[in-house]
């Protein structure tokens, strides 16, 4: 057959196949929609928090409305008890309870420390965090100022209680995730996965499909195809995506282009790995879908690579995935130089090397057969 006719037959292989269809196309399309719409708003704000003032001052009752301008909490209801506050947690009428003890304005002015209580589910981290966060904000602002106070009426003047009430000044500024969302932080990761599990599924299917089809002409006709498509849906996530989401990027579409294709090609040959050796073509989704959660944790980006056991982190890079998802976060995300991801770009080159070794046994092994 002429290269011209394995194109087309190639081509029509792919089109016809609704699960390969449906996967490549549909997949990546609803996942790009589906994925990151839960956490649009990136941060929770406003959570339903109840009150329990066992004090009734004039200075805890301030505290409520500090705590009530906080953006992260709306002071929803007031409970008598600790008891009534936590049923109300429980009916799920409120996310947390906030405790103002007694005796807490004498305690204030006695120079102690009273100690103010934060309830919540834990179970929901972001919400957990952004309630206790707002609370400590607002209980924080009120030490500050109950310091200064003191510090006045000791004899020193306003202007250094102020500067002075603390001993050591803090400035946070994040630097890859300014708004400290959730969408900054997980989705550049998971779109580069969604990718390669997308495409494994796809080329391999298309392999299992037919597994008479497996001459060199067609191998190279194939991959070429699907990377191509892929080139295409790549500039989909990491362009329309990223813009729409609000996604930081720092990469050239240069840069972007020498990264991706050894990354594509490794994926490629990975899948047309699957596609030889299953013996049925369904067998490639379910291979490719159980693998997601180990890539994911695997990868660097949820758990940190040092805190995990030094022979996964081995057999993990033998993915495409691990050392594109560092990569384009890394160069995409963060900024750095090309140079900089050196590393992970060889490693994808050796992949692909190794994965085109392996198409080689079993082809050998099939035609042995």
């Amino acid at each position: 057959m002429s290269w011209r006719e394995i194109l087309v037959e190639e081509f029509k292989a792919i089109i016809s196949n609704p699960v390969v269809m449906l996967t490549v196309f549909g997949g990546v399309f609803f996942y790009s929609i589906l994925y990151p719409l839960p956490y649009a708003n990136q941060i929770p704000l406003e959570q339903k928090v109840t009150v329990v003032n066992l004090d009734k001052s004039k200075v805890s009752f301030d505290l409520e409305r500090m705590v009530n301008a906080a953006p992260q909490v709306h002071l929803v209801n007031r409970a008598h008890s600790v008891e009534e506050a936590k049923q109300q947690f429980l009916k799920g009428e409120v996310s947390g309870i906030f405790v103002i003890p007694e005796h807490f304005y004498r305690d204030l002015l006695l120079g102690k420390a009273p100690t103010l209580a934060y309830a919540g589910d834990a179970s929901f981290f972001l919400v957990y965090g952004t309630i206790v966060e707002g609370l400590a904000r607002a209980g924080g602002t009120l030490a500050a100022e109950a310091k200064v106070a003191r510090l006045v009426m000791e004899g020193q003047p306003i202007e250094a209680a102020a500067n002075h009430y603390h001993s050591i000044d803090t400035m946070m500024k994040p630097v890859f995730n300014a708004g400290m969302g959730y969408i900054n932080y997980v989705v550049p990761a998971v779109f580069v996965l969604i990718l390669q599990q997308t495409l494994l599924i796809g080329i391999g299917v298309v392999g299992a499909t037919n597994k008479a089809r497996h001459s060199a002409k067609q191998l190279i006709v194939r991959i070429a195809l699907f990377m191509l498509i892929y080139l295409f849906l790549m500039g989909y996530y990491f362009g329309w995506s990223f813009h729409l989401y609000g996604v930081e990027t720092h990469a050239n579409v240069f840069e972007l282009f020498m990264f991706a294709m050894p990354f594509l090609l490794s994926a490629s040959f990975l899948g047309i790995c699957i596609g030889l050796w299953v013996p049925r073509r369904e067998w490639v989704t379910v291979l490719v879908l159980m693998s997601s959660m180990p890539l994911v944790f695997s990868a660097g980006f949820i758990w940190p690579l040092e805190s995990l056991p030094q022979p996964l982190v081995w057999l993990s890079n033998l993915f495409p995935s691990t050392p594109a998802i560092q990569g384009f976060l890394s160069v995409n995300q963060m900024g750095a130089e090309f140079s900089q991801i050196v590393r992970q770009y060889f490693t994808l080159l050796a992949q692909s090397l190794f994965w085109l070794l392996v198409v080689i046994g079993l082809k050998v092994r099939g035609v042995s057969e």
